[in-house]
């Protein structure tokens, strides 16, 4: 019983007795879960590395730079919030 273990669930392989199809159908599975790559126990690293790669090479450019307007967005409310000098991105005239 380790300390910095975490508890992992139990699984069970449950197949009902005259199903003749493939797999389990009492799988939960998420429709897209076939697409996307950081599905998986990869690791913190590998799934960070996957969400990069993915971002990177998506072809819908737009929800990108929606994306970075958000967060863009997000972190100047974070910088009035704690009281941040906002007056140094700003000329003074």
């Amino acid at each position: 019983m380790g300390i910095f273990k975490t508890r992992q669930n139990k699984k069970f392989n449950y197949v009902p007795r005259h199903y003749k199809g493939e797999g389990n159908p009492f799988e939960i599975k998420h429709k897209f879960d076939d697409h996307r790559k950081t599905i998986g126990k990869v690791g913190l690293k590998g799934t960070l590395e996957n969400a990069l790669d993915d971002y990177k090479n998506t072809p819908d450019q737009a929800a990108n730079k929606r994306t970075l307007i958000i967060v863009g967005i997000l972190i100047f409310i974070f910088l009035l919030i704690i009281g941040f000098d906002l007056s140094i991105f700003f000329p003074k005239g």
